[in-house]
């Protein structure tokens, strides 16, 4: 097999391949697949071959086709409930500062379910791609952690929530001129608000041989399992279009956070929101995450676990901008959102959801996307905060009211 350097990434990360884990198809044209049942597709047999470069994907072809999921299965009741619950809703509208995203059809809608071991669950508009946009951000900030080191994230980008949305100068002018630290000052923010993704794109190690663009596109695909390609259409229209994001580079270069060409961190950055997904891929690339940083469908070790673990709190931290304490209060998993209608929600050690709908709130979250993940989680039982308390209960007086006075407990307290 010839191995580009685009698929040479960092550390020589080795997989094994059997005879075909991952299969691919494009969209229908105008279309997604079909609405009902939901397909699945089983885990991959036990990996088994010759080793190969963890960007390098399996031909299309080899693995089985989705399948109707088999009645009484509760991840395709809870999907498919999901899906019908909010496939009319009409809230919402396109992203159009970026002008090609306003014309993307606001119906498309597609739900998938990919677990640790590797089976998928799909519904809708599955496979349509689409942009990828803010979605690659945590992807892009793992592989820093993992070749740069999770200290250096925190130093020179910071992890904490700014409060602001996710293109604001007001945040980076706080951060750097009041920091709640006057020894740690991160104008950035955080890695998942645009000024500290253009800074993860500049602080991203490149090995020797290899460029940044082939790192960045490498280690995306070693998420997803598949090549990606770039939509030009979005990148020019971004590109041509990004003057905020112009001001923001010149910014974090004036504030020395970013260290080398300005125009080449923007550049890159534009490309790697440009990248087509679809909401399988997501839902693989999360369910990387979930598994401790390995592939379910290739096998491939993309990241450590200890590199997981960091990217998924910073995922908690600021994934839906300055709307995340609200959806971690109200859903409870870390999730990433991005203004090309597409959502990654991780429940650790279990499965990823991802999703697409390009109706987006005023934060630039997909609202079907929200919607759809909140409900299917309540059903299946992913909240990381949510507990079943153990042993038997027991009245402890305080709670219940006493039928003439005040219960002992607060009488006591009266003393």
């Amino acid at each position: 097999m010839k191995v580009t350097s685009r698929h040479a990434l960092v550390g020589l990360i080795v997989i094994s391949l059997g005879s075909g884990c991952a299969t691919w198809r494009r969209a229908r044209a105008g279309g997604g697949t079909a609405a009902s049942p939901v397909s699945i597709t089983a885990p991959p047999p036990d990996l088994a071959g010759s080793l190969v470069l963890a960007a390098a994907t399996v031909t299309p072809g080899g693995a089985p086709a989705p399948r109707p999921a088999p009645a009484g299965d509760p991840i395709a009741e809870a999907l498919a409930d999901a899906y019908r619950s909010f496939k009319d809703l009409s809230e919402g509208k396109n992203a159009d500062y970026i002008p090609i995203l306003a014309s993307i059809d606001p119906k498309l809608y597609g739900l998938v379910v990919v677990t640790v071991q590797g089976a998928i669950y799909e519904i809708g508009s599955a496979r349509d791609e689409f942009s990828i946009q803010s979605v690659s951000k945590p992807f892009t900030v793992a592989r820093v952690i993992e070749t740069a080191g999770a200290e250096i994230v925190d130093k020179r980008i910071g992890v904490n929530a700014t409060g602001q949305k996710f293109n604001s100068i007001l945040a980076m002018d706080l951060l750097k001129n009041i920091p709640s630290d006057k020894d740690k000052v991160t104008p950035a923010g955080n890695p998942l608000v645009n000024p500290g993704a253009i800074a993860t794109v500049d602080l991203l190690p490149v090995p020797t041989g290899m460029d940044k663009w082939g790192v960045i596109l490498g280690n995306l695909e070693a998420f997803a399992g598949r090549k990606l390609s770039v939509n030009d259409e979005v990148y020019r229209s971004e590109s041509e279009t990004n003057t905020h994001n112009r001001a923001i580079v010149q910014l974090l270069k004036d504030y020395e956070v970013v260290q080398g060409d300005p125009m080449q961190a923007l550049d890159l950055y534009t490309r790697q929101c440009s990248v087509s997904v679809s909401a399988r891929d997501l839902a693989v690339m999360g369910a990387t995450l979930a598994n401790g940083g390995r592939n379910p469908l290739t096998g491939a070790q993309v990241v450590s676990p200890e590199s997981a673990a960091k990217t998924l709190a910073i995922v908690a931290t600021a994934g839906l901008y300055e709307t995340t304490g609200e959806w971690l209060y109200k859903v409870g998993v870390p999730a990433k959102s991005g203004v090309g209608g597409g959502i990654v929600a991780v429940v650790p050690g279990k499965f990823a959801v991802g999703t697409f709908s390009p109706p987006l709130d005023a934060a630039g979250n997909s609202v079907r996307g929200q919607r759809a993940v909140e409900a299917l989680l309540q059903k299946l039982g992913g909240n990381l905060f949510a507990s079943k308390p153990a042993g038997r209960a027991r009245s402890t007086g305080a709670m219940s009211p006493a039928p003439d006075g005040p219960s002992p407990a607060v009488a006591r307290g009266r003393n």
